[in-house]
């Protein structure tokens, strides 16, 4: 990661953009601004942000429209949505297009660097992006699992997943801590999500047969290895 975390800031209010964009900037963030998606759309391809606060509604091209652009080219990237549209609808289809973070204006601007330390911090714990997990290769950077010779690719929201229990593997990862980290809320549905999500891995992984996902009931999840034979790859 590069030393200033850059950030990709797309809205069409131009007052209080300017005020949020300097007050991130005194924090020690780099700020690019763009005034609708079209524009927001180019500065993504030039500027490759580490994180974009996306607006909806927007002329041109919408908050949802450019999410939807933007994780077909990359996984990776944070996508936290700022908006006035709170509806669960509205919240649900920013999570589906694998938005990180929905948060509904108005909002306090400490709430939001708070948001975005947590991020960085989860992001930066393990700097190691393969994982050797049984039998399977567990890279996170290219949200694959390759297990005999065949690799299969992961959405970003089971990348994340498998990211945060396989840096603890033999061990609770709790699943307030997995909600609140990945989907920035434990809410019912994103609890709902989780499930599926942890279902899905397991699918994904099953082949490895020294691999489980073991479920401690409302308590949290271990990626268990038999004989413990799982540690980084080295690279």
């Amino acid at each position: 990661m590069r030393d200033k975390i850059s950030i990709l800031l797309v809205d069409d209010d131009l007052k209080n953009s300017m005020l949020l964009k300097r007050f991130l900037e005194v924090e020690g963030y780099g700020v690019t601004y763009a005034n609708n998606g079209c524009v927001g759309w180019e500065l993504f391809q030039t500027t490759h942000p580490d994180l974009i606060l996306l607006d909806i509604n927007m002329p041109e091209m919408n908050g949802f429209e450019l999410a939807k652009k933007i994780r077909e080219v990359n996984r990776k990237v944070l996508i936290f949505f700022l908006t006035d549209r709170t509806e669960k609808d509205d919240r649900l289809k920013g999570f589906s297009l694998k938005g990180n973070d929905y948060i509904p204006k108005p909002f306090y601007p400490e709430e939001l660097i708070a948001k975005i330390k947590e991020r960085f911090e989860h992001r930066t714990v393990e700097a190691q992006h393969e994982f050797v997990i049984g039998k399977t290769l567990f890279d996170s950077n290219l949200s694959s699992v390759t297990h005999n010779g065949i690799s299969r690719t992961l959405t970003a929201r089971q990348t994340d997943i498998l990211l945060l229990l396989s840096q603890k593997i033999g061990t609770m990862v709790e699943r307030e801590y997995i909600l609140k980290t990945i989907w920035g809320d434990d809410s019912h549905a994103n609890s709902l999500a989780l499930n599926v999500q942890i279902t899905y891995l397991r699918r994904i992984l099953e082949e490895d047969q020294l691999i489980s996902i073991i479920s401690l009931k409302k308590k949290g999840y271990v990626l268990k290895v038999k004989g413990y034979y799982a540690g980084l790859a080295k690279i």
